[in-house]
């Protein structure tokens, strides 16, 4: 046994050899190298290579088949601190890397051998559970570690017989997890890592005191690690109340929207669907994402887009879970180029392909702002974002301008492709100009 363990993570043979280092790296599958241009939030890093973090090799096969070249600097910053069992107090932008900041060292820390569950990672939505779960899982293709996801919506008997097929790794919702918590199924004696994701948002009143509740259920013994694009006053009490001297990590200053070019057009409610079929006939987009303020308007908005002539998904609050994660999954495949939706969609979602992001309804809060716009220019691509603006929002778009420190650019006659349009191959490609005014 020990034998096989050196020779996993410390490359020895059974000789005592040193095992030639690239042999495994060699017959990894590896996906096509992304050549796009990135943005400094994810290239301003220290040079770090994973394999620096001395992680076992099985998990290092994950990271690296699933595309993972280096580690960003969210990641660079987290892993090794994670990994020596201290709290962290994370903030970062969504598109930086976070989900791998914290899954690398959950999934490191995680024993496969032992058949209880280890490690539990709270997120606000469902979407974003099943995100999360996907990319542990992927990265623990090689580990024999069994992650689960759970959350609300989804059929609550199913939940109980996988839990008692024993698993390390649960990603879940909150009422969800609470409920199995306290029906005794899901034993948490043994789970000493807590991931929060999104935790501006698990600490806000949609979710009153529930983590305080999931809490009491873990050891006395754990290590919390809490990861928040924003720092309001509830992620501040929570963490004085149960993180213990964490390590702080603090990459938003300047990074908010970088990789973004930001427009509004001014318009009439009246002259908004002519707008975006004069934006849609004239970007070069890859994948759009249009956002409106109700489930209603979504609806109508997606009949329109469709009558238009383009492809056109919808998805909002008001869906059944199981269409919402089709919609999800087959806009995520690429099946189809826009996707219409409601705020529902904002938080940690990540598309690679979109490269355009357009608020057809102005939101009022800077946050729901931040949220939307950061579904473009993820992991560091560039994107853009056009805001249709009628009279009544011009105050909601110089207040938000002012909260965020940003700049909202009235649209040009021309927007040049090079902000927005990935340069895969071909260096001409996105040379050309494209005229987008009306």
């Amino acid at each position: 046994m020990m034998t096989e363990t050196l020779n996993s993570n410390n490359h020895i043979s059974h000789k005592g050899e040193k095992v030639d280092d690239m042999g495994w790296k060699a017959k990894l599958k590896l996906p096509p190298k992304d050549t796009r241009i990135k943005t400094s939030d994810v290239t301003d890093t220290r040079g770090n290579e994973f394999e620096e973090f001395c992680l076992k090799r099985e998990l290092l096969m994950g990271i690296f088949e699933k595309g993972w070249e280096k580690p960003s600097p969210i990641q660079e910053a987290a892993i090794p601190i994670a990994l020596v069992g201290k709290d962290i107090l994370a903030r970062a932008k969504n598109g930086t890397g976070k989900t791998g900041a914290y899954s690398i060292p959950v999934l490191e820390q995680v024993d496969p051998t032992k058949d209880y569950i280890q490690a539990l990672i709270i997120v606000p939505t469902r979407e974003l559970a099943l995100q999360t779960s996907q990319i542990c899982i992927e990265l623990a293709k090689h580990m024999h570690i069994r992650v689960m996801v759970t959350t609300g919506g989804t059929n609550l008997k199913d939940d109980i017989m996988r839990i008692y097929q024993k698993v390390q790794v649960i990603i879940a919702t909150p009422g969800r997890i609470l409920d199995l918590m306290d029906k005794e199924v899901a034993n948490m004696a043994n789970c000493r890592m807590l991931v929060l994701d999104e935790a501006d948002k698990l600490l806000s009143q949609d979710f009153k005191g529930m983590l305080d509740h999931v809490i009491l259920k873990l050891p006395k013994e754990r290590q919390i690690l809490l990861f928040s694009a924003t720092f309001p006053l509830s992620v501040k009490n929570f963490m004085e109340k149960h993180l213990r001297e964490p390590y702080e990590i603090n990459l938003m200053e300047e990074l908010t929207l970088k990789g973004v070019t930001q427009y509004y057009a001014f318009v009439q409610e009246r002259q908004k669907v002519h707008c975006l079929n004069t934006l849609f006939s004239k970007l070069q987009i890859n994948q759009s994402i249009i956002f409106c303020n109700s489930t209603q308007r979504v609806e109508l908005l997606a009949k329109k887009i469709t009558e238009l002539g383009y492809c056109c998904y919808y998805i909002h609050a008001k869906m059944q879970q199981a269409h919402r994660n089709r919609v999800f999954h087959d806009f995520r495949s690429g099946l189809c180029r826009n996707l219409v939706c409601s705020d529902l969609f904002t938080r940690g979602i990540d598309v690679q392909a979109v490269n355009v992001v357009i608020n057809f309804d102005f939101p009022k809060m800077a946050e729901t702002y931040l949220h939307r716009i950061g579904r473009s220019g993820r992991f560091g691509h560039l994107g853009i974002a056009i805001n249709l603006i009628t009279y009544e929002d011009r105050f909601d778009l110089h207040r938000i301008e002012k909260e965020l420190g940003t700049e909202i650019k009235p649209i040009p006659k021309v927007i040049d492709p090079a902000l927005y349009v990935p340069r895969l191959d071909d260096p001409n490609n996105g040379e050309e100009e494209q005229n987008v005014s009306k």
